[in-house]
């Protein structure tokens, strides 16, 4: 057997990792793996022995031809070792591989249909699909009209369905899809489909006035197809908070300015109601300069109030910063001093406990 060759160790991993034979693989993995196999066949085909022997040459190369040491150089190259795929496949179809080469090669030249198709029944031939193989949908163009593609065509799945190219439907592609019309050919037959103008569903022409249905959010006029504006005629549903935008063919919802409690458009004059920290002064919702409007705004000692929009906050006044949730002046500690008078023997005992806990050093004025 092939496998247990010594310079194949990837697929001797492979066969012991999996002993369980698969019963159907992808037609793409057993496509690629064929193909690689016939460019293994070219480039092994002018093999040069170098022995300036003709006659010995010929000879050797007529036994290389077909032989195991051949094969096996063309599976080694077969697949790359990060395509565990296409390894797995190799590993489970030696027998078929080993049959191909040494007995059918003359009357099946044909790796891919001879193994992927009937020997595997993974893959289909040309405009068939599915598990026996059934023929695509056909038309005067060939599979789906040539104007789309057969659902599983080529492999054993899928249903055969015709997947029609963009401006077709039908079941053989044979009609022109929403948004798109039949132009006129030259010779009367039936032409291509061609794009109708954006807002048509249905037309007779690329123009806008030629549309005969228009799409969702547009109104037939006149052979025009007319913008539908859901926020004027209340169709928007759109959250609180929040406005309705009119766009072509439909609408979106925006957010309200902040100064706003609902609104009916953009910015702080379309305000249904001024949110906190706003007033409507004129038409527009402004925010309350509340550090201007308060006698005390902040309260704290040596305090400053900054305003900001829609509220205020309180801060430390230059030169202060804040220590225990007040405001100090902002010095190093080494300025601080305590102005004592000379202790007594016991109020320096006193101090000395105190300095020792808290660990701050203290300094006496004579």
């Amino acid at each position: 057997m092939w496998l247990a060759w010594p310079f194949l160790p990837a697929l001797v991993l492979l066969s012991e990792l999996s002993v369980v034979k698969v019963q159907t693989a992808p037609c793409q993995t057993c496509r690629k793996l064929t193909e690689s196999f016939i460019k293994g066949l070219e480039k092994t085909a002018n093999k040069n022995f170098g022995g300036g022997n003709t006659a010995w040459e010929e000879e050797k190369l007529a036994k290389y031809a077909h032989s195991e040491t051949r094969l096996l150089e063309i599976v080694e190259g077969a697949c790359e070792k990060t395509e565990f795929e296409c390894n797995k496949l190799l590993e489970q179809i030696e027998d078929q591989v080993e049959t191909w080469w040494f007995h059918r090669q003359q009357e099946a030249p044909d790796l891919f249909d001879w193994l992927c198709i009937e020997e595997l029944r993974l893959c289909c031939p040309p405009g068939r699909y599915g598990p026996e193989c059934k023929e695509c949908p056909s038309g005067p163009g060939g599979v789906c009209g040539g104007l789309g593609r057969c659902e599983g065509e080529g492999t054993r799945l899928g249903d055969g369905e015709c997947v029609c190219d963009p401006g077709y439907s039908g079941h053989l592609c044979q009609n022109c899809a929403d948004g798109y019309y039949r132009e006129k050919s030259s010779n009367d037959s039936s032409g291509a489909c061609a794009a109708c103008y954006h807002s048509c569903k249905r037309c007779k022409g690329p123009q806008d006035y030629k549309c005969l249905d228009c799409k969702p959010g547009w109104i037939l006029h006149d052979n025009k197809c007319v913008d539908n504006d859901e926020c004027g005629t209340e169709l928007a549903r759109c959250p609180s908070n929040t406005y309705c935008h009119n766009t072509d063919g439909s609408y979106e919802c925006r957010g309200c300015d902040p100064a706003c409690v609902g609104c009916m458009g953009s910015g702080p004059a379309r305000c249904k109601k001024c949110a906190r920290g706003y007033r409507l002064k004129g038409a527009k919702c402004l925010d309350i300069d509340e550090c201007s409007e308060r006698a005390i705004a902040c309260p704290g000692l040596n305090e400053a109030c900054i305003n900001e929009e829609g509220s205020f906050h309180c801060d430390c006044a230059d030169g202060f910063i804040r220590r225990d949730s007040i405001c100090v002046e902002n010095k190093p500690p080494s300025e601080y001093r305590t102005n004592l008078k000379t202790p007594t023997d016991f109020e320096l005992k006193t101090l000395i406990c105190i300095w020792m806990s808290s660990k701050k050093t203290f300094s006496f004025a004579p």
